[in-house]
């Protein structure tokens, strides 16, 4: 899963060496913290949040597919 989100994210902004994807486990979810250049925050959200919800679409596939539940979670 957070193969993904981070492949994903590499393919929308300007400075993908800059994309960062962390995991934590938190009450028996998995949590995804994506972090990326200050200038592409706006590429990853898109225009009233339209990326952001897809990429959480995306991920929750993911992680019915694994038996799981996750989240995502874009910034600090």
């Amino acid at each position: 899963m957070k193969e993904l989100i981070e492949y994903i994210a590499k393919s929308l902004v300007e400075k993908p060496d800059e994309v960062r994807v962390e995991e934590e486990q938190q009450r028996g979810r998995v949590v995804l913290h994506l972090y990326v250049a200050d200038d592409d925050y706006g590429r990853v959200i898109g225009r009233n949040g339209r990326i952001a919800q897809g990429l959480r679409a995306l991920l929750k596939v993911a992680a019915v597919r694994n038996r799981a539940y996750a989240s995502l979670e874009i910034g600090d």
